[in-house]
């Protein structure tokens, strides 16, 4: 009886640690933090993008690869480039190109993320 009880805790942990199915895994404050790098230059469009922000980038799109990830990475980033007021959108959809780092969406204010 003991055993049973003991497999059945280890089975509700397992289930509770286990991701449902079309729930986004990344979170809004993972996609701020890795995109952060890339604020002064898509906020002025001087010089070029850094090390840091390309590196962001390729983290961004290695962690978001389930569509309800790259559907709630979109939507953190969209947030958060709203709460910039001086985001230059060309300079912005410019990075994944400078970067050589393809991710499914540009850092927009405009972006339809549900696409």
């Amino acid at each position: 009886m003991k055993g049973v009880v003991i497999s059945v805790l280890v089975v509700l942990a397992m289930v509770r640690l286990m991701v449902r199915l079309g729930e986004a895994t990344i979170s809004c404050e993972e996609v701020v933090n890795i995109v952060r790098p890339c604020a002064p230059y898509i906020m002025t469009g001087i010089g070029s993008s850094t090390i840091a922000c390309c590196n962001g980038l390729d983290q961004l799109r290695k962690s978001a690869t389930t569509t309800a990830d790259k559907q709630q990475a979109c939507q953190c980033a969209k947030d958060a480039a709203a709460g910039f007021p001086m985001l230059n959108e060309q300079v912005s959809a410019s990075l994944p190109t400078l970067c050589k780092s393809h991710i499914d969406f540009p850092i927009s204010k405009n972006i339809n993320c549900q696409e």
